[in-house]
């Protein structure tokens, strides 16, 4: 096969342009529709990204909805800000995992090169694929390691920069360079020996299921491996689970729920309710998108999602708001400090069942709110791992967004 990555994507985009059969229920359904000030006949803006996907231009409608999603980018600069964003990228990742990590557990996570927790001579049951920003809430990451080791799955750890999914580049329209990302950590992954990745991010997931591996599969013939998510691993695996939820949790709480990937809230709703003692509570709240960050383009509709939720956490008199995925955790975490509930992670909860713990260093540090209280906290690990002061600075947690206003 001689085809490109470039064009064997191209023409997976064409095909699905003419498979659409422009009856605008997407753009009815499509939750951004409003929040974006899209106001026109659905069918026509439908028809109108067909155009913009084929041409390159459509109306100013088509265009508007589109961007809701994905903030728009000039032709000229979408190399250039794709290059500056995986560099953002990379050194928030690095140095905010190093503010939090010791040397030791740094290469537990694969991040230093080193792999002295690797075993060369045991073939791992799967891959496990972290993706990159995981890495900036690593206890997340941790527990996830903890509860496979508990149940006795062996793996590879996969992740970090070094490991890019592509979808940095692809969201500036860099389809090369996405490509050439995408196909280098794809190889890597496929070295397994088991041909079984179980997946973290939801970016990667999407990235690799949805673009990466069906292209290859046009240009090399067939899939190196398949992924899984892994809320719907370990949900595949809670009979082996269920023995290790040994300590009662009682707490009323709530999931904060995006249906991005298909099945992950179910998965972990019913892992959820494996735990002892746990109350899962519906706050009858909109589940929109992939993750929290994903609303970029809609800042208000997002504030105003998350306040809605909030508050109705606090009505319900919950004891936690609990996320699955590690950007909504960056989003939400700083809000413990005006709610009467906790924020955290669903697999801290399944962690203290087990009798696993990771201190929250993320959210203690941007609870902060203060780059110099930051840097004083984290000045012993900043020195341990040589950290270049300024960098550290632009890198520590700040508040993304102002307060959000209790009622």
């Amino acid at each position: 096969m001689t085809d490109t990555f470039e064009t064997a994507l191209s023409a997976r985009v064409a095909a699905m342009a003419d498979a659409c059969t422009r009856c605008g229920k997407c753009v009815e359904v499509c939750p951004v529709t409003g929040p974006g000030g899209v106001d026109a006949e659905p069918r026509a803006v439908i028809a109108g990204v067909i155009d913009i996907l084929r041409t390159g231009d459509g109306p100013d409608a088509s265009r508007k909805w589109a961007s809701a999603c994905v903030a728009a980018n000039e032709a000229p600069a979408m190399r250039r800000r794709g290059v500056e964003n995986f560099r953002n990228l990379s050194q928030g990742v690095n140095v905010l995992a190093r503010l939090q990590l010791d040397e030791a557990t740094l290469d537990r996570l694969a991040q230093t090169g080193k792999k002295l927790t690797e075993r060369p001579d045991e073939a791992p049951d799967f891959v496990f694929y972290t993706g990159c920003n995981v890495l900036k809430t690593p206890h997340i990451a941790l527990l996830a390691l903890d509860i496979m080791d508990a149940i006795g799955v062996t793996y590879q750890v996969l992740g970090g920069p070094s490991h890019c999914c592509g979808i940095v580049q692809m969201r500036t329209g860099d389809v090369a360079t996405s490509g050439r990302f995408a196909e280098s950590t794809m190889d890597k992954l496929a070295r397994s020996k088991s041909g079984q990745v179980v997946s973290w991010c939801p970016s990667c997931h999407v990235q690799f299921t949805e673009t990466t591996l069906p292209t290859i599969e046009k240009t090399r013939g067939a899939r190196p491996f398949e992924m899984t998510p892994f809320m719907l691993f370990l949900r595949g695996n809670l009979d082996r689970l269920r023995p290790f939820l040994r300590r009662r949790v009682d707490m009323r709480v709530a999931l904060h729920r995006h249906p991005g990937i298909k099945g992950v809230v179910e998965a972990a709703e019913d892992i959820l309710r494996a735990v002892p003692g746990v109350e899962l509570i519906d706050l009858k709240q909109p589940a929109v998108g992939l993750m929290s960050n994903y609303f970029r383009a809609l800042p208000a509709y997002r504030r105003e999602l998350q306040k809605n939720e909030l508050d109705a956490a606090e009505r319900a008199g919950i004891d936690a708001l609990v996320a699955v995925y590690h950007a909504d955790h960056r989003e939400l975490c700083a809000h413990e400090r005006d709610y009467p509930f906790r924020i955290v992670n669903m697999l801290e909860i399944v962690g203290d069942s087990m009798g696993l713990h990771h201190d929250d260093h993320f959210k203690r540090l941007k609870m902060l709110q203060d780059v110099d209280a930051i840097a004083a906290d984290c000045q012993d690990l900043i020195a341990q791992h040589g950290l270049d002061p300024a960098t550290t600075r632009a890198a520590v947690p700040r508040r993304s967004f102002p307060r959000i206003a209790r009622r």
